[in-house]
């Protein structure tokens, strides 16, 4: 009798905004490969077990999407390095995804394109947040 194999409960994703509509102006064709690069870094990074959630609130002027993850984390050593060109902070993903080490500095010059911020808090084995805060439309 062959055993089958025992399968992993995949990542699971939520997202959650606010009920009201908001409105931003911005390059969506940019502004996508900024979230794509964020989902994708969360999901090389956070277990098969693990949680990713997107959030977008309303914050006054502003608009702040966060991006969540129960991942490994980032290492504080690397931290300060993080949103370098070809950045010493570039490491493989838990299942051996490679990193060329531009992906967070593209994305960060597209937010600012946007006259927004981002930044991240991370704790090893916890996970990671990036946030990214941009004007909304009046």
């Amino acid at each position: 009798m062959q055993k089958s194999p025992i399968s992993k409960p995949p990542q699971l994703f939520e997202f959650v905004t606010c009920s009201e509509t908001l409105f931003v102006t911005i390059d969506d064709n940019k502004f996508m490969q900024v979230i794509t690069n964020l989902l994708s870094n969360a999901l090389k990074f956070t277990p098969d077990s693990g949680n990713i959630r997107i959030s977008v609130e309303d914050k006054n002027d502003n608009i702040l999407i966060k991006v969540q993850d129960t991942g490994i984390g980032i290492p504080a050593h690397l931290q300060p390095f993080l949103f370098d060109k070809f950045t010493k902070a570039g490491r493989q993903g838990i299942h051996g995804e490679p990193s060329v080490g531009l992906g967070m500095s593209i994305i960060k010059t597209i937010v600012e394109w946007h006259n927004g911020q981002i930044w991240f808090e991370s704790t090893e084995g916890i996970g990671t947040t990036f946030y990214i805060e941009i004007s909304k439309d009046n």
